[in-house]
């Protein structure tokens, strides 16, 4: 599914302005031909295969144009990579240009007169991309949605893993990552060649991205659907990027009915006020149906609005509606992990309030120490610690919302949690690594402008040196392609108002979010809670 759409960075940030992003447009110029597919950079130039015209061009990577053209070395070229001195072209079909056969190959080219020097049998048949790490060559199976490494003296693989998605296109070697297109989600993916995991995904620059090609701090992708080669920028030192701005009313309800025979002596209601972030700006003051008693702060820094009522007879019903309106933004994060910061660099004051043990976490335990121990091992690499972790939590845990909130210790013990689950487990496991974090709260919209969700959702955010606090939600990514694994890792949807934040338990909402409720009654007195937002249009009253 694809989640940004093609556009240049518009400027509605709520922090001070970026002036770029990874994978934001450079530049672009025209394909040679119709049918772009591989694509590869020799330190000067690039080269560019076209599965119309059979034809290897050299182009200019600054202008586009053609400074010569070689003949293709079979009937479909796809895949292009060079390695320091030939050409290297994986062939769809190879030596026949019968539709109904397939038979990938691998040529090693002359780039001055295109003479073939070698012929492989490629590990896939389907090898659609190509590139070279320095000893070895890659490619993408777009059939059977692999990355194979293999080896350029007789094709033998070398090692394999499944491709982030569902239909890779291109592939190129950065000197320490890999780079793979997709054509279903039209999306650019930095993976990992150790574990395959997806580090940074970004937009594609068009809808039908093929040839990769990396170099100079420079990425470059053919683009079938435009016909068009674009330049993007990769390690320009912004963090995030902000996009597709939406505004909106959300309405937060929490009701309380006396069904009696006694009454409710005393009822006390903390609904959290959202505040701004990065991902969200409130835009007006909050509107209050009843005007709270006071605005409260607990140790986290929450705001809640408090209100108090005192005997609530039998057949009375206490309704409190705080209104919001905001505007949000989907917020994506790109993490290199080299350029994360040491855990020594976090900042006392962090490091004191969320590496802290909380009931819930019980950071002390066997459980959660041989966990540790197990999956982080001697990595000191915070943003590592992070992601071993949310790679265990997905293999491990499966999601099922039974309506416990059990302590972390327990959750692992049982297999399966629900998102506040996962996120004690998270929080527990990393606090006991040594690496800080909290939870996020949030009020959700799942479906259309007017919603009501009473289901909410939880998640966690880490901090990592040099980036700050940084979400990422073990619940969502437990799926099955890498490409969803990593997806939630550094992403806040615009669908999302996050109303709570919180390090652990809390004088005003203890282990809840969005709200939370204390009452005296009297004897065999029966009472009724509900709370739900509903995210309505702006223009209503």
């Amino acid at each position: 599914m694809k989640i940004f759409f093609k556009m240049l960075f518009t400027f509605f940030v709520f922090t001070p302005l970026m002036l770029a992003y990874t994978g934001e447009v450079v530049k672009a110029f025209d394909a040679p031909g119709e049918f772009p597919t591989g694509l590869c950079f020799d330190g000067k130039n690039l080269w560019l295969a076209d599965r119309g015209s059979d034809k290897l061009y050299c182009l200019n990577s600054e202008t586009g144009q053609i400074l010569r053209e070689i003949e293709s070395p079979a009937y479909w070229p796809m895949g292009l990579a060079w390695d320091g001195e030939y050409l290297w072209n994986s062939d769809f079909r190879g030596r026949t240009d019968k539709s109904e056969d397939l038979d990938g190959m691998v040529f090693k080219i002359d780039p001055k007169d295109g003479t073939i020097l070698k012929t492989l049998q490629s590990p896939a048949k389907s090898s659609i991309g190509l590139t070279w790490d320095g000893e070895y060559l890659w490619c993408v199976d777009d059939k059977k949605d692999m990355v194979i490494q293999f080896h350029p003296n007789d094709g033998s693989t070398i090692r394999s893993f499944p491709s982030p998605s569902g239909e890779p296109k291109g592939i190129a070697y950065d000197g320490k990552y890999l780079w793979i297109s997709d054509r279903e989600t039209d999306e650019l993916y930095m993976v990992d060649p150790k574990t395959g995991y997806v580090i940074i995904i970004t937009d594609a620059p068009g809808k039908y991205p093929h040839g990769l090609a990396v170099g100079d701090n420079k990425l470059w992708v053919a683009d079938q659907d435009s016909k068009q080669i674009f330049q993007l920028k990769i390690r320009d030192h912004e963090k995030f990027v902000q996009k597709d701005k939406e505004t909106h009313k959300v309405t937060f309800n929490h009701n309380t009915t006396c069904f009696g025979p006694g009454k409710i002596k005393i009822l006390e209601v903390n609904v959290a006020l959202p505040d701004n972030r990065d991902s969200q700006k409130i835009l007006q003051e909050f509107r209050y149906n009843v005007q709270p008693k006071e605005i409260k702060s607990d140790r986290w820094g929450q705001k809640t609005a408090c209100f108090e009522f005192h005997d609530i007879q039998p057949g009375e019903k206490k309704e409190i509606k705080v209104t919001s309106l905001i505007e949000t933004c989907n917020l994506r994060y790109f993490i290199y992990p080299e350029n994360v910061g040491a855990l020594q660099e976090i900042p006392k004051d962090i490091a004191k309030n969320y590496l802290i043990d909380d009931v819930k976490y019980q950071i002390n335990s066997d459980i959660i120490q041989k966990v540790v121990k197990k999956v982080v091992g001697d990595e000191k690499n915070p943003y590592w610690i992070m992601r071993r972790l949310h790679q265990y939590l997905i293999g491990h845990l499966q999601y099922i919302m039974d309506g416990y909130w059990d302590t972390a210790p327990t959750v692992i013990a049982n297999g399966h949690g629900s998102c506040s689950e996962y996120t004690f487990v998270y929080i527990s496991l990393c606090r006991a690594a040594g690496l800080p974090a909290r939870y996020v709260g949030s009020v959700w919209n799942r479906r259309d402008e007017v919603y009501m969700d009473d289901v909410y959702h939880r998640w966690v955010e880490v901090y990592l040196p040099n980036y700050g606090w940084v979400p990422t939600d073990p619940t969502h990514g437990d799926r099955e392609s890498p490409r969803d694994q990593a997806f939630p890792i550094g992403l806040v949807r615009n669908k999302a108002l996050i109303t709570t934040q919180s390090g652990g338990g809390s004088e005003t909402l203890e282990w809840t979010y969005n709200s939370n409720e204390n009452y005296v009654t009297e004897p065999k007195t029966n009472l009724n809670t509900t709370h739900y937002a509903d995210w309505g249009k702006t223009d209503q009253k």
